[in-house]
């Protein structure tokens, strides 16, 4: 009975888990540039029922003492594409980051490409941070200012600036990736830091698209699914811990008699 607490208790804090995953993706479904999360549930220790004083029919069974779950694991795979029109607004289809530039000097990455333009005629994001930008020709951002609309980005990550009626080349949007399924790791604020920042390339297996954005990667309806199937299974652990209980109940009545 000890271990059917113990299994129980596990279960619950196994699919309590599940279901934080869940809130998690539900509360971001709407957030652009969202990758997914999940879990897996692992066994835990399994004990072999053959030993003296224990009788049963099959010298092979075992029991097992519960489940847990890995740690959280991130799906990056593409999110849908919603055009926007905007100029400052791009996506990567494909794989790859944006490279982000912060105030301190500090690098981060990102898929959320809903950019603007700020005071000083610079490509940031939506908290102020630069959009690392590689100038060519003798361009800087002292000597190239953006407007929303004097600049085409074409789908291999080209910017051109609109000067005297003709678009001239004067930087590129590099992408980036890091090898490895975790390589990248939240930060908040649809951020990413490389676990290993010797790890991270350049890439060019993807196409940029200016005037779209790409949504979540969540599928609201398999979440939902989900949700309901983990919540039975909550409720049939936390049965078992009222079954569990009520017996143990039973067995001090009958002591105390």
């Amino acid at each position: 009975m000890i271990r059917t607490l113990y299994t129980s208790k596990s279960g619950m804090n196994a699919n309590q888990n599940k279901l934080d995953v869940i809130s998690n993706n539900l509360a971001n479904s709407n957030t652009i540039g969202y990758k997914k999360v999940d879990v897996g549930f692992k066994d835990l220790l399994n004990e072999s029922l053959n030993r003296k004083g224990y009788p049963i029919n099959n010298k092979n069974a075992n029991m097992g003492t519960g489940v847990k779950t890995s740690e959280w694991y991130r799906d990056n795979g593409q999110g849908n594409l919603l055009e926007t029109l905007r100029g400052t607004d791009l996506s990567i289809d494909g794989q790859g980051f944006f490279k982000i530039i912060a105030k301190d000097g500090s690098s981060a990455y990102t898929r959320d490409g809903s950019f603007s333009i700020d005071g000083n005629g610079r490509l940031v994001d939506g908290r102020g941070n630069k959009v690392y930008l590689e100038y060519i020709n003798g361009r800087n951002e002292v000597n190239t200012k953006f407007t929303t609309n004097n600049f085409l980005i074409d789908k291999e990550g080209s910017v051109f600036l609109k000067e005297e009626g003709k678009f001239n080349k004067v930087a590129e949007i590099p992408t980036y990736i890091a090898i490895g399924d975790e390589s990248f790791k939240s930060i908040g604020e649809n951020l990413y830091l490389p676990v290993d920042s010797a790890n991270v390339y350049r890439t060019r297996d993807c196409d940029i698209y200016q005037g779209v954005l790409e949504g979540s990667n969540v599928d609201i309806a398999q979440e939902f699914t989900d949700m309901i199937v983990t919540q039975r299974a909550f409720q049939l652990s936390s049965k078992s811990l009222t079954t569990a209980d009520e017996m143990w109940g039973m067995i001090n009545n009958m002591r105390g008699r």
